[in-house]
């Protein structure tokens, strides 16, 4: 299945005893305080967002396994010289109804990226992209499996006073979360079978007022204001 790409933003963190604990089982010599830079990034969650999908509550605990470990980039790009910090840990917290896949990142205080922690310490770099993958997408009207067919169901059109939305299930990989300017949806616009690795379906014909609500849509940040974790 290909990469699914959604919104993340930062939260401070503080470097205790615990953390760092966990932090110098990456380090190849033990690191103090003083040393790194910490901060949480507040990921992927298991409400209905923008592309009108969802996690299932076992993904999300299933990326907590895979992501500690995988490092966080600038602007996805998967080179050596864009690699800024380090994901350490990551947990799935409970607000209500609403869970949130929570990662713990740290990177050196160097010199070098001093500039990228003076950025993300004053609010400028703030936005994420968080990328991954999963082993199923379906559809929640009629439970179609979409990484191995189609349906005539559109996510964000209503049926029978029913929103058609698509839960995203078991969590196969997470490969990095980058810092990008706007967060925008890199898979807007293509059919979603093919995004889910299934059969290619017929187009639809475009609705009236698809091109302003995608135009709208692209003009929105990807990301949303998480907050109280």
């Amino acid at each position: 299945m290909n990469m699914i790409r959604k919104a993340a933003c930062v939260k401070m963190l503080a470097a205790d005893e615990s953390e760092l604990a966990l932090i110098n089982q990456y380090a190849l010599r033990p690191l103090k305080a003083e040393e790194v830079f910490t901060f949480r990034l507040a990921a992927c969650n298991n409400q209905v967002d923008r592309d009108f999908e969802h996690f299932s509550d076992a993904a999300l605990e299933g990326f907590a396994k895979l992501y500690p470990g995988k490092s966080v980039l600038l602007d996805h790009a998967w080179s050596s010289t864009k690699q800024t910090a380090r994901i350490y840990a990551a947990n799935v917290e409970a607000q209500g109804e609403v869970k949130q896949l929570v990662l713990h990142c740290y990177m050196p205080r160097l010199e070098t990226n001093a500039g990228v922690i003076a950025a993300i310490e004053s609010g400028i770099l703030r936005e994420c992209s968080v990328g991954v993958a999963v082993g199923s997408a379906v559809c929640d009207i009629c439970k179609t499996e979409l990484t191995t067919g189609w349906c005539d169901h559109r996510p964000g059109k209503v049926y029978d006073d029913v929103l058609c939305t698509v839960t995203l299930d078991k969590a196969t990989d997470a490969y990095e979360v980058s810092f990008v300017a706007v967060p925008a949806q890199p898979d807007a616009g293509i059919i979603k079978s093919k995004r889910y690795g299934g059969p290619e379906e017929p187009a639809d014909p475009p609705e009236e007022g698809d091109e302003e609500k995608l135009a709208r849509a692209m003009q929105d940040q990807e990301e949303k204001r998480y907050g109280g974790f």
